[in-house]
Parts: C-alpha cells; structure tokens; sequence
C-alpha cells in the first residue's frame, strides 16, 4: 500500500513521563510531583521536581522515592511554570511514553492524539504479551520485550521516559510505517481521560 504520511524525522519525538504523589483523603488522588522530557536518544531536555498544589497526604515514598524535602521551593518549580514549559517543549512534537492519558492529565495539557506514540498501547507488544485487554506495566513490557529491568528501587520519570523512548524506537520502523499507510496500530487510551487529547 502507498505512503499516505510521511515518516516523521527524529528530532520531532519527545519522550514524556512524570511521577505522582497522592492527595485528598488517603492520597488516592494523583498529583504531579516530578516531570521529565527527553529528546529521541534519551538526553534530558527538561527535569524537575514540582511544588503541591494541594497538601500531600501520601508521598508514595516507598514506590516514588520522593521525600517531603524534594517538593519544597528551592528543589521544585511552581505548577503553572512547569505546565507552560511542558506544553511549550511539547507543541508540535510526538510524543512517546507509557499510559500517556495519565501524565497529560496531571499535567493538565491536551495534545493530538495522532501526535501520541504510547507503547502501553501499541498493539504488537500487548499481542506479544497475550494481553490484548489490558495495560502493561512498563516495567513488564521493558523486560519481557528488550530484557532490561528498569525501577528496580523506585519509579523514576527520566528511566520511564528513557525506556518508552527505548521501546519505541525498537518498533519505530513499523510504527511509523503502519501510520504512514493510514492505519493506526494503537489500541484507544480509557474513554474517562479523552480531555487529555485533541
């Protein structure tokens, strides 16, 4: 079949990836705590720590890592700053990573979905995976499809970010060819955060 899009140039992906913390009663509700965007090798291009909006009622410490002090002024940046720095990194850019619907949604940016490579969402790995019906891990996905173990301590964004690039780019020839010929090899990212996309 012809090649009805052209195949996108490197430098237009970005990886994305961020870590919550947990507010209202009993911390269910996520937070952005820590925001990470890196370029198609995985060089860091933005990284930080970012202030609560709300009182932190669950660092996540044991999963997260993070530590009261890492979300104070002087290691965090303000929300809004770091909201107009994402989505300024992020304009025009394709965006990879992994469950994109939920770092979009704390982050509170919308982006083009045809502008998303989520790799919790590409169909061949859930095929590889015999999990067509549900999302992987990235942590699974990473050591099933390339052997490498990633949050072996705790989740870290920058590693997340990383590895989604990682995965991507073993498939990107694919991915990007099924696209180019007009079909999108993707499952639908929960219905509950279609706000997080344009």
């Amino acid at each position: 079949m012809a090649q009805k899009y052209p195949i996108p140039l490197p430098e237009k992906f970005l990886g994305l990836a961020t870590t919550s913390v947990g507010c209202g009663t009993g911390g269910s509700t996520p937070m952005i705590a820590r925001v990470a965007v890196v370029d198609y090798r995985g060089q860091t291009v933005f990284c930080t720590y970012v202030l609560p909006t709300n009182p932190v009622t669950d660092y996540r410490t044991n999963t997260t890592g993070i530590q009261p002090a890492d979300l104070q002024p002087g290691n965090a940046m303000p929300w809004k700053e770091v909201q107009q720095r994402v989505a300024q990194l992020i304009r025009d850019k394709i965006l990879v990573g992994h469950t994109l619907w939920q770092d979009l949604s704390v982050l509170g940016i919308p982006h083009p979905a045809v502008a998303t490579r989520d790799v919790a969402l590409y169909q061949p790995f859930r095929n590889a995976l015999h999990s067509t019906n549900q999302v992987i891990g990235l942590q699974t996905l990473m050591w099933h499809l390339m052997r490498r173990r990633i949050q072996e301590t705790h989740v870290c964004a920058l590693e997340n970010a990383r590895a989604a690039l990682d995965l991507y780019r073993s498939h990107a020839e694919e991915w990007e060819a099924t696209i180019s010929r007009g079909q999108w090899p993707s499952f639908l990212p929960p219905s509950t955060f279609s706000r997080c996309y344009l």
